[in-house]
């Protein structure tokens, strides 16, 4: 069994469920208003336009997004429809496929983009101060390298 957690512990893990799912349902509000994009349409708009020829294979895009490969299809499916992505043959592999940002994804990222760096402001770093943002980049850096590199993951 287990070992249970202090009360400081359970207090720290409460106080993390309770207002990262209050931040992420407020952010995904703000951004479904402001730009009618989900916020898994806004990452993956945002990751696209970071990458070199703004493409990337279909397999890194769902590791990026700690999505399964059928969540991704999904995902992509439904962006290809408004006209945001492309999914096309991946030049060196052509077994293999990109998604690749269109103009139009690009137009809607920079449109959405000052809305959403406006909630993001408001709703999470406007009450931090320089500290408290180093501290936690620090602790979900950490975090996040233990949980990719851990044994049995699936992305």
């Amino acid at each position: 069994m287990a070992e249970p957690f202090t009360e400081t512990q359970l207090a720290g893990w409460r106080a993390y469920i309770e207002s990262s799912q209050l931040l992420m349902t407020r952010l995904e509000e703000d951004l479904r208003n402001d730009s009618g994009l989900t916020f898994a349409d806004y990452h993956v708009l945002v990751l696209l336009s970071e990458a070199p020829g703004r493409r990337l294979r279909m397999g890194e895009l769902a590791s990026r997004l700690v999505f399964s490969p059928s969540r991704l299809t999904y995902q992509i499916g439904s962006m290809e429809k408004r006209g945001l992505v492309a999914r096309e043959a991946c030049p060196a592999d052509r077994r293999g496929s990109e998604a690749v940002l269109t103009a139009e994804g690009l137009r809607v990222l920079r449109a959405a983009a000052p809305h959403h760096l406006t909630s993001v402001r408001a709703h999470f770093m406007d009450d931090l101060d320089d500290t408290d943002v180093a501290h936690l980049a620090k602790i979900f850096s950490r975090l996040g390298e233990r949980l990719r590199s851990a044994p049995g993951k699936e992305n």
